[in-house]
């Protein structure tokens, strides 16, 4: 009898944790179920004055008024969720769902006065964590390989100032039409 590798075990069983319940919330954000939208906000909350709104329906409300956002949210989690189920991608899931899990539960901390939500969050950012801590070896190489950038010709100090003269050249370009671009369309209402 094949002794089971209890590391393995767990990662399967977060990993397929996670990818039910992401799965769950991003379809539900998707057909715009999660969040109060115009057509599914509570009868008499757009009669209560707004200083007086709960933080858990203004949040709610807030969510749902942009569908474009709720979608983006949403498919970002059933995306990760979905590469989470192939071990070559399960590492690019985890690291999609890790800044959403992270701003969920900054999210609910602040606006949210539901704690079940906040749990679950939790729980599944430590799953993802969990993930990355069992798959630590690949990902130090990951890192290792992106930090170690070696570099075959030295570059003398005169090119280095070239360079970065260059650089900060084309930061003003960049920033010049960047603020063209903010003045012709304007600033908003903020």
């Amino acid at each position: 009898m094949k002794r089971f590798d209890f590391k393995e075990i767990l990662e399967i069983t977060f990993r397929l944790y996670v990818f039910f319940f992401l799965t769950a919330y991003g379809v539900g954000k998707v057909i715009g179920a999660q969040f109060y939208t115009a057509a599914s906000m509570p009868e008499g909350l757009d009669l209560i004055p707004i200083g007086q709104v709960s933080d858990f329906d203004l949040a709610w409300v807030f969510m749902g008024r942009s569908y474009g956002y709720m979608l983006f949210i949403g498919l970002a989690e059933v995306f990760g969720a979905i590469l989470l189920l192939s071990n070559k991608t399960k590492l690019i899931g985890t690291l999609i769902l890790i800044p959403i899990m992270a701003n969920v539960i900054v999210f609910d901390i602040f606006f949210l006065d539901e704690y079940g939500a906040l749990a679950g969050a939790t729980l599944y950012l430590f799953m993802l964590i969990t993930i990355l801590f069992i798959n630590k070896e690949k990902m130090i190489a990951i890192f290792n390989n992106l930090i170690n950038n070696k570099k075959t010709l030295k570059t003398s100090s005169k090119d280095k100032i070239y360079k970065y003269l260059i650089v900060v050249a084309l930061i003003i370009l960049i920033f010049m039409g960047d603020q063209l671009i903010v003045n012709f369309f304007g600033y908003g209402k903020g």
